[in-house]
């Protein structure tokens, strides 16, 4: 899958674009509309729930490199259990939820123009290693109802992934309180223990060779 003709940027200036969302950590967010719900606090329970996520992180950062390299390891290693969004069947889902995963969490929406380029990579992702032991956990914020998310994932042929949907675009909020979140699109790589390890803003050749190579090494770090 080419990822100069979906993305329509050469490789090279989609990890600038990836990368330059990163370092503008605290500015105005550029794609993202805002909106005053929340999702509940994120629990902050550090090394002492997580007590193998840092030796993780240390094992994946030299994959960190090329078309993901704006994915870098996170401050403090913690899991994100209060995280609610609705899941394939409509019930509500937290992270908790897919233990024993390692998932690749990302937000978008369709008026997020990145995301839109972004999803078939993400679909091919999934289609790839998907498993019982990863997945990606791409969640929708678009408000209002269901009819422009499915639309696009129809026109775009994206059906690997799971459907997952916050249209109070909670989630978001609750990742922007934590410092994760600047803009759209918003990856999260966390472990099988729901444990975040890493995190990007931006946009990534996730169909590509780099891309498979990190989720490998999450899949090959040591378990607790």
């Amino acid at each position: 899958m080419s990822v100069k003709k979906k993305l329509g940027l050469p490789a090279g200036k989609l990890i600038a674009i990836a990368g330059l969302a990163g370092l503008l950590a605290g500015g105005a967010a550029i794609y993202v509309k805002e909106s005053l719900s929340g999702n509940g606090a994120v629990a902050s329970a550090g090394s002492a729930a997580c007590p193998l996520a840092a030796e993780k992180a240390a094992a994946i950062t030299p994959f960190s490199k090329g078309e993901v390299a704006a994915m870098r390891t996170v401050d403090e290693h913690r899991p994100l259990p209060d995280l609610v969004f609705d899941g394939p069947d409509g019930r509500k889902k937290t992270i908790a939820d897919f233990a024993g995963k390692t998932l690749l969490v990302n937000l978008w929406a369709t008026w997020c123009v990145p995301c839109r380029e972004e999803m078939p990579a993400l679909n091919a992702l999934q289609k790839n290693l998907g498993s019982d032991r990863f997945e990606v956990v791409a969640i929708n914020i678009d408000t209002g109802d269901d009819e422009k998310p499915k639309t696009f994932l129809d026109e775009t042929k994206v059906h690997d992934l799971g459907y997952y949907r916050d249209a109070s675009m909670g989630v978001f909020n609750t990742l922007k309180k934590e410092g994760l979140a600047f803009g759209l699109p918003v990856t999260l790589l966390m472990d099988d223990k729901g444990c975040l390890i890493s995190a990007m803003n931006g946009p990534a050749a996730w169909d590509g060779e780099d891309a498979k190579a990190l989720i490998n090494a999450a899949l090959a770090a040591p378990k607790s």
